[in-house]
Parts: structure tokens; C-alpha cells; sequence
């Protein structure tokens, strides 16, 4: 006889109504529409919170966090169900195009340019930013800001700090690596450590992409929120596209995911090259 799967005994009862309950909830807070196919996900990341503060049921630990009985869980709540997929230098084509817009601006109009990573996860993008500009320019201190972003507190840390397991930069050419990043030695070994040039081009800032006000001024030269949108829902892009708009020059760029298009949420941008655009003068 064929033997019949058996299904695993969770630890905690999580049901329908929670899961909706807890869409709901990291909608309101943070923008992200999670789709039916991610129960699993979410259950599996927010057993840990339940674990983590003792709380037995997952109705009660979101009662709690409804009444306002655990303000400071919030973050961790936010936290566990954001997903932060990264690498150095991914999505390699736009890195060019940024080098070549940097040094024209420079050229155009002087002075120094103004960057925003407005989902830099762990910090491989604003750091892939930041060695872009230097190789563009030709010095460890290019003449650009870059500002970084995340709404997750836990991977601004680990961006901030620039230490990564040495597998995590395997794909990098040897010059690169040589140029940009130290090996870890004795008890570090294994590790590598963003140069403190690369470190010093970058501000970390924890932002909410939904919160009303932005802690962040422009205007930027070049706006990158790739693989970000694709968690909000429609309208949730299009106020966010619309708020980029005043924070951009009118010669900025803005850098989108691969699976990301931003023409049909907004008339304000046109098509630069792929997955990247910039301001329409003829909209409005």
C-alpha cells in the first residue's frame, strides 16, 4: 500500500483569519501586500516572534500588538516579514549608466552629486553605488553622497558595519576586491570588511517608504528602488513614484528592479534605457 504523507504538527495554530490579520497589518505598516502563497512564509518567520516574546497563541501576540501593548515589537514584526534578496553589483547593467550620468553631470554642472538607495537592504547596492563612483572618478573620494535607506532596522546594521562572509563577494573581479575591501584576519577570518573610504561615502538612515514624512532631502541626481515595488500594491507605487518626483533633478534617473515597470503607475517618467528612467517634461 502507498504510504500516505503525514503533515507536519505546528507548533502554533495559525489559521486563515490570523494570516489575513497579519496582511493586513504589514499592509497598513509598511506597504507590503503579501499573496495567498506566502502563508507558510509568514508563519514560518513570525513563529520566532511568538518564541521570542513567549506568547503561546498567534491570536494573542496579534491582539497585543493591535492594542498597543508591545510598541517596541512592532519593529521586529516589520522586520521578520521583510525579505532583503541582495548582491554586489546585481542587476549589472545599471551600474554603467550610473558612472556615465555621474560624470556628465560633473562635468555640467560641477559640484557634488546626491544619491538615494531607497531600499538598501544589507548594503551591497549603495556600496555597489559607491565603487562605481569611484572607479568612475578615479579616487577612493569620488565628489557624491550617497544616502541609503531601509525600513528594516536589522539589515541597517549589518550595512552599516560592512562586514561580509567572504563567499558574499566570490563573484567580484580581484581588482575589486583588492581595491575595496579588507580580509579578515585571525578570529575574522573568512570575513571581509568594506573599506573605510567606500563606508564613509554612504549614510545609513532606517526610512519608511509609507510613512507620511520622509527624513530624507533632495534633490538627488539619481534615485535607485529596485526589487522594492513589486511587494507594494498599485496605488501603494504610485504614491511612492509621485513622491520621488520632487526629490528628483530634472536630469535624474531614477534605477527599477528587472521585473519592475514603472510607466503604467506613472505619467511623470519615461524610458531611459532598461529598467531605468527619468523625468517626462512633456507630462503635466
Amino acid at each position: 500500500m502507498p504510504q500516505q504523507k503525514q503533515e507536519t504538527v505546528k507548533e502554533f495554530e495559525f489559521t486563515r483569519s490570523d494570516f489575513e490579520r497579519v496582511r493586513s497589518l504589514i499592509h497598513k505598516r509598511a506597504g507590503i501586500s503579501l499573496a495567498d502563497s506566502k502563508q507558510e512564509m509568514v508563519y514560518s518567520r513570525l513563529a520566532r516572534r511568538l518564541r521570542a516574546t513567549g506568547i503561546a497563541a498567534f491570536t494573542s501576540y496579534l491582539d497585543s500588538l493591535e492594542a498597543g501593548h508591545m510598541q517596541d515589537e512592532w519593529e521586529a514584526f516589520t522586520n521578520a516579514l521583510t525579505t532583503n534578496l541582495t548582491s554586489f553589483f546585481r542587476e549589472a547593467h545599471h551600474f554603467p549608466l550610473l558612472a556615465d550620468h555621474a560624470l556628465a553631470v560633473r562635468q555640467r554642472e560641477g559640484g557634488q552629486l546626491s544619491i538615494w538607495c531607497s531600499a538598501s537592504s544589507t548594503g551591497e547596492e549603495p556600496y555597489s553605488i559607491a565603487m562605481t563612483m569611484c572607479e568612475a572618478f578615479g579616487t577612493l573620494t569620488p565628489p557624491v553622497q550617497i544616502f541609503a535607506t531601509d525600513i528594516d532596522t536589522n539589515v541597517l546594521a549589518t550595512a552599516s558595519e560592512g562586514v561580509y562572509p567572504i563567499e558574499r563577494v566570490d563573484k567580484l573581479e580581484p581588482e575589486r576586491l583588492k581595491r575595496f575591501f579588507l580580509r579578515g584576519k585571525g578570529a575574522n577570518q573568512g570575513m571581509v570588511r568594506v573599506r573605510q573610504e567606500l563606508r564613509q561615502l554612504v549614510t545609513f538612515r532606517q526610512l519608511n517608504l509609507l510613512e507620511d514624512g520622509w527624513q530624507i532631502k533632495g534633490p538627488f541626481d539619481a534615485i535607485f528602488c529596485r526589487n522594492v515595488m513589486i511587494y507594494f500594491d498599485k496605488p501603494t507605487q504610485r504614491k511612492i513614484l509621485s513622491r520621488f518626483v520632487p526629490l528628483m533633478k530634472p536630469h535624474a534617473l531614477l534605477f527599477a528592479g528587472h521585473s519592475e515597470n514603472f510607466l503604467y503607475v506613472s505619467d511623470a517618467l519615461r524610458l531611459r534605457g532598461k529598467t531605468v528612467y527619468q523625468l517626462d517634461d512633456r507630462a503635466g
